[in-house]
């Protein structure tokens, strides 16, 4: 399946409440939540607390959103409170870190002694070439950064420029390169705008000149400060590994690059070598590697590299940013000899987030590295973190950001494109689709934990807490003691006991298909939300455009409604009604409401006879997009993913609208709970008053009786109204 359809597919969630004690949240359950110490079973049902409608607004308040776990993407904040996004390299001028924070098209200043982090030009989420002051300014994937005389030098890698940016003022302007676009890719020498580069990405200076490691055109370019000038001081575009002087050497994307005054140190990626450049003659040779990739220690070219990204000196040893090694190495430049500065020597690093003892601690892809005040500070790229290593102790901690999948409370924990969203009343369980886990967060507190899955593990295995795999969870439910899952791209229904983290198979084999059967005999192609009445399942099986119903107890597999690949709004009984890209579904026990993403409408299938109708649109029609409030039948929705009940209403999570819907069951009525009335919502992050609260994709959507809980999957936040 075509994997932008995943995406948005992701907001099949199992959100539907209902009256009735004996049956648990999360898309519709059964069995009932806990009840609270001297207190009386809380009424959970289709993955949320039904039974008194919620009360969201009064005569002198109006709804209120607000963020109750995970981190936007670019966050500024203080240590684990900052979010970085694949920051790609790192300088210092002693007090503060200066880190091109790739993905985010941001440079971002982190205080050393606070681990503050602030955003000193671009703006998160913005691609672009515009100069201007702070956030007025725009990149395109800024991938190096150097410093002299009081200015950030950037080099902005998909625009082809060399930036320069004042620090004092956050004033950014173009130093040398054309715009935008490889339509303009190019190898020319000038000055300033005149001059040409083709993917520039590393970069350093030695106070008068910039050293360009132009990555596409397999050269090192310098540049003039003062007067924009660049030229080609070694490398004529060919690819190789060839030794020589000038344009007679050849390298194979360049990437990172450092300085000593006398020579150039240039991690070459693709060769898996470290060259050196006598900045005087130009003339290039190899300091270490063999040219092989591994992970050997040794003297230059009996130890190898995996992929080295960027490299830094004290005028004495190389440091190495060995990113497919998952480590730093260490390179006496008077010998050659090449070591393990952290994890084991001659082993490849396993990817992980652990801080501690050099030799024990993890990195994910590092792909910066610079040297301050006796630190090494490592943009840690897959771990969207930046870190220090005390050189004398060779410890590890870190400075800033949190790794994909931390836990935490509150804004510290990071999620990562979350799905599905189920509740039993007390806490919340996410599906975070993009992390490959299930999450658990507390209401009351925010603080949130990993329930199953390992973060960044796609597998299919089951077993108890981290020890299972799942593929792209998108939806998700409980009945008070077990969730269940439809996990995606393996084409099954998990079930986890919440008190254990045991992780089991429900149904499906792994395979794609659509045959009803019990348990691994049936399949799925695609299934993305899920809810309970208690005793069944009922799973919106989008790419098969129908609705499957999965007898707990036996685990037999049917199909409810729909017809395989029969895409269409047809109206009508089980298999003549068809469907097109279903995915959120809640219940009341009586019906289930499918958010019918490409219909653009909610469908109501009664679950006794499986009679199908529209219950907004119009009956057997596809409806534009839109986002008209109104009478159901003229309502308009555009690609609505997540819905919920509490009994009376319907909540939906309009997810191209960026804004959440109601939809009054007793009468069709639609009003926007969130953003003005009859308006599509530009994508945004704002919490506040309801109304002008933004979203970036919500996604999934639940209730606990007394607020509306929201996945904002590409804030990668929950978010509560209340």
């Amino acid at each position: 399946m075509n994997l932008s359809i995943a995406k948005t597919l992701r907001s099949a969630m199992p959100l539907a409440l209902l009256l009735l004690a004996a049956c648990g949240g999360g898309g519709g359950s059964g069995g009932g939540a806990a009840a609270p110490a001297g207190g009386t079973a809380i009424p959970v049902m289709g993955g949320a607390v039904q039974g008194t409608a919620l009360s969201l607004a009064s005569a002198s308040a109006t709804p209120s959103v607000s963020t109750l776990a995970g981190s936007r993407p670019g966050a500024d904040g203080t240590g684990a409170f900052a979010n970085f996004s694949s920051p790609g390299s790192v300088v210092s001028d002693g007090t503060n870190l200066y880190v091109a924070d790739s993905n985010n098209n941001t440079i971002r200043q982190i205080v050393i002694a606070t681990g503050a982090v602030s955003t000193l030009a671009g703006q998160t989420g913005q691609w672009g070439s515009a100069d201007g002051t702070g956030a007025a300014a725009t990149f395109s994937y800024p991938a190096g950064i150097t410093l002299a005389g009081g200015n950030l030098y950037v080099s902005d890698m998909y625009n082809m420029k060399i930036r320069q940016i004042v620090i004092a003022t956050g004033v950014t302007t173009t130093l040398a390169g054309s715009t935008s676009g490889c339509y303009w890719c190019g190898a020319t020498d000038g000055t300033g705008t005149g001059a040409t580069f083709y993917y520039p990405t590393g970069i350093t200076t030695d106070g008068t000149n910039l050293y360009v490691t132009d990555s596409n055109n397999r050269k090192i370019r310098q540049i003039v400060i003062a007067t924009g000038v660049v030229s080609t001081l070694a490398g004529n575009g060919g690819y190789g590994a060839t030794d020589g002087t000038g344009t007679a050497a050849t390298f194979n994307w360049p990437t990172g690059i450092t300085t000593d005054g006398v020579n150039l140190y240039v991690a070459d990626q693709n060769n898996q070598k470290i060259r050196q450049i006598v900045i005087s003659s130009g003339v290039v040779s190899t300091l270490a590697g063999s040219g092989n990739q591994g992970s050997a220690d040794g003297t230059g070219a009996a130890a190898t590299f995996y992929y080295p990204k960027d490299i830094t000196t004290d005028g004495t040893n190389l440091y190495v940013a060995d990113s497919d090694n998952n480590k730093i190495r260490k390179i006496v430049i008077a010998t050659g000899v090449v070591s393990s500065f952290t994890g084991v020597a001659d082993t490849q690093g396993v990817y992980g987030a652990a801080d501690g003892a050099g030799s024990s601690a993890m990195f994910s892809n590092p792909q910066g590295i610079t040297l301050s005040g006796g630190n090494l500070y490592v943009a840690d790229s897959g771990n969207n973190t930046i870190r220090q290593i005390s050189i004398a102790t060779q410890t590890v901690s870190t400075v800033a950001g949190a790794a994909a999948g931390a836990d935490g409370t509150g804004a510290a924990a990071r999620l990562q494109y979350p799905g599905h969203t189920t509740t039993d009343g007390t806490n919340l369980y996410v599906a975070d689709t993009d992390d490959y886990t299930i999450r658990k967060i507390v209401i009351a507190t925010g603080a949130v934990t990993t329930l199953a899955g390992k973060a960044g593990e796609w597998g299919f295995v089951d077993g108890t807490g981290a020890d299972a795999r799942f593929g792209y969870v998108t939806g998700i439910t409980t009945d008070g003691t077990s969730l269940y899952l439809t996990d995606a791209d393996n084409y099954t229904i998990r079930k986890i006991v919440i008190a254990t983290g045991a992780v089991t198979t429900l149904a499906g084999s792994g395979s794609w298909g659509s045959r009803d059967g019990t348990g691994a005999e049936a399949l799925f192609a695609y299934p993305v939300g899920i809810t309970t009445d208690g005793t069944n399942l009922y799973v919106t099986d989008a790419d098969n455009y129908n609705i499957r119903k999965i007898v707990i107890a036996t685990r037999v597999v049917t199909t409810l409604a729909g017809s395989v690949n029969s895409w269409g709004s047809a109206d009508g009984t089980g298999t003549a009604a068809s469907f097109a890209y279903p995915t959120g579904i809640t219940t009341d026990g009586t019906n289930l409401y499918v958010t019918d993403a490409d219909n653009n409408k909610i469908r109501k299938i009664a679950i006794a006879t499986g009679v199908v109708t529209s219950f907004t649109g119009t009956a057997d029609n596809w409806m534009n997009s839109g986002a008209d409030d109104g009478a159901g039948s003229s309502a308009t929705f555009s690609y609505p993913q997540g819905i919920t009940t509490d009994g009376t209403n319907l909540y939906v999570a309009d997810s191209q609208n960026n804004k959440i819907r109601k939809v009054v069951i007793a009468t069709g009525e639609v009003s926007s709970v969130t953003g003005a009335a009859n308006t599509y919502v530009s994508s945004g992050n704002t919490d506040g008053a309801a109304t002008g609260a933004s979203f970036d994709y919500p996604y999934g959507i639940t209730t606990d009786g007394t607020s509306l809980f929201v996945s904002d999957d590409n804030n990668s936040t929950i978010r509560k109204i209340q």
